[in-house]
C-alpha cells in the first residue's frame, strides 16, 4: 500500500497545455504507465478556450465539468497555471468534488490560498500545496514531477515515509533512504508557501495505519508551527510508529522575529518557531533528533530495527 495512491488514480492536469503542465502530464504517465499494478492514469487535461485539442497524448478541455463528464471517476486535478489563476482553477476542481488537488503552483496570494483551502474543508477535499512538486510511492504511481523526468534514480520501493516541505529536500532524502538500503514507502513534498492543505499531521495518521510503513523521517525547518503539531499528535497517541526529525535552519535565532527564510512559511513569530524550541518539543515526546539531516537514515533505520 501507500498513502495518497493507494488506488489506481485517474489524473486529470489543468493547464495541460501549457510548458510545465504538458511535461508533468507526460512524466507521470511514463513512469508507470497505467494498466501496470498500480500506476498513475493521466486521462485529460483542462486548458480554457483550448478544449477539442490534444497534449500530453490526451484530450483537453475547456472545463473541468466537461473532462469530468467524458472521463468520470477522476481522483487527483492536477493544477500546473500561473498564480493569477489558480484560484479559479482549484475551485473549479473542488466545486467538481475531486478529492484530491496537487497545486504546484508558488506565489499565490494568500487570501486566495485561504479561500481555496475554506472551500476544500467544506467540501472534504484535500489539497497538496501550494507550491508542491508532488507525492509519489515508488514502484506504484506519482502526482506531479518530483523525482524530476526519471525518479528511479531516487525513488525505491521501502518501508519508511518521508515528508518535507521542500521538493528538494524530499528527493535528497529519498536518495540518501535508498542508498542506506531503506527504500520509501510514500515521499511527499507538502510545499513552502505560508498555507498549506496538507501539514505534516494531517499526512502522520496515514503512514500510521499504512502496512508497508515502519517508520517516518521528516525535513522540517526554522518558523511556523508544524512541527509542533507532531509532538501534539504523538502526545495524545495518533501516531506511535518511530519518528526521525531535522529541524533546518539554526541561524534563525540571530535573525529578527518575523524574517522570512527560505520558504514563504518559514517565519520565525515572535519567539515561536525556533529550532531549540521544535527539537524540545519533539525530544519530550520520544521523537529522534537529527543534527544533522545526514543522520536521518541511520536514526530511523535504528528506531525500526532495521
Amino acid at each position: 500500500m501507500s498513502i495518497l495512491l493507494d488506488h489506481h488514480p485517474r489524473v486529470l492536469v489543468q493547464g495541460i497545455t501549457g510548458k510545465e503542465g504538458g511535461r508533468a502530464a507526460v512524466a507521470m504517465r511514463v513512469y508507470l504507465p497505467a494498466g501496470k499494478a498500480g500506476g498513475t492514469n493521466v486521462v485529460c487535461g483542462v486548458t480554457p478556450g483550448k478544449g477539442g485539442q490534444m497534449a500530453g497524448g490526451v484530450p483537453v478541455y475547456n472545463t473541468v465539468a466537461e473532462a469530468i463528464g467524458a472521463h468520470p471517476g477522476i481522483h487527483v486535478s492536477a493544477v500546473y497555471v500561473p498564480p493569477q489563476f489558480a484560484k479559479s482553477a482549484i475551485l473549479e476542481s473542488i466545486a467538481a468534488g475531486i478529492p484530491l488537488i496537487h497545486v504546484v503552483t508558488e506565489r499565490m496570494p494568500i487570501r486566495d490560498v485561504a479561500e481555496c483551502l475554506a472551500a476544500a474543508r467544506s467540501r472534504g477535499v484535500r489539497i497538496l500545496g501550494p507550491a508542491s512538486v508532488g507525492v509519489i510511492a515508488p514502484g506504484r504511481g506519482r502526482i506531479g514531477m518530483i523525482g524530476g523526468d526519471d525518479p528511479s534514480r531516487i525513488y525505491a520501493p521501502g518501508p519508511i515515509g518521508v515528508i518535507s516541505r521542500s521538493g528538494g529536500m524530499t528527493n535528497e532524502l529519498s536518495w540518501m533512504l535508498r542508498r542506506a538500503g531503506l527504500g520509501q514507502s510514500t515521499s511527499v513534498a507538502i510545499g513552502g508557501d505560508y498555507l498549506i492543505g496538507t501539514s505534516y499531521a494531517d499526512l502522520l495518521p496515514m503512514f500510521e495505519t499504512d502496512p508497508l510503513t515502519k517508520g517516518v523521517v521528516v525535513f522540517g525547518e526554522v518558523g511556523g508551527l508544524y512541527e509542533f503539531e507532531i509532538a501534539d499528535m504523538i502526545r495524545a497517541r495518533r501516531f506511535t510508529k518511530p519518528i526521525a526529525v531535522f529541524i533546518g535552519g539554526r541561524f534563525g535565532k540571530n535573525l529578527p522575529a518575523g524574517t522570512p527564510i527560505g520558504h514563504a512559511g518559514a517565519l520565525i513569530e515572535r519567539g515561536r518557531g525556533t529550532v531549540e524550541e521544535k527539537e524540545e518539543a519533539l525530544r519530550a515526546v520520544g521523537v529522534h533528533i537529527a543534527e544533522r539531516y545526514e543522520e536521518l537514515p541511520s536514526l530511523i533505520r535504528t528506531a525500526c530495527n532495521l
